[in-house]
């Protein structure tokens, strides 16, 4: 059985909220290396960003395999 768009849209935004925590942590560990010194606040606007576009991407790559296999 297919997961509903919800379903879909929930799964991708529990676990890319754990990818949120993660990029936090790694923009204040990696940024510095690039010459770039992000304080908390700034590392957690750079991750939300990027969380956001993950959430996207991998909502629309879910109902994409999601339709090729209902439609196949």
């Amino acid at each position: 059985m297919a997961q509903t768009r919800g379903q879909s849209a929930v799964e991708t935004a529990v676990g890319t909220a754990v990818g949120l925590l993660v990029s936090v942590a790694a923009n204040m560990a990696v940024l510095p290396l690039f010459g770039f010194s992000p304080n908390l606040e700034e590392a957690g606007q750079i991750g939300v960003v990027f969380t956001l576009v993950s959430i996207a991407r991998s909502y629309m790559m879910r109902r994409l395999f999601n339709w090729l296999e209902v439609r196949g």
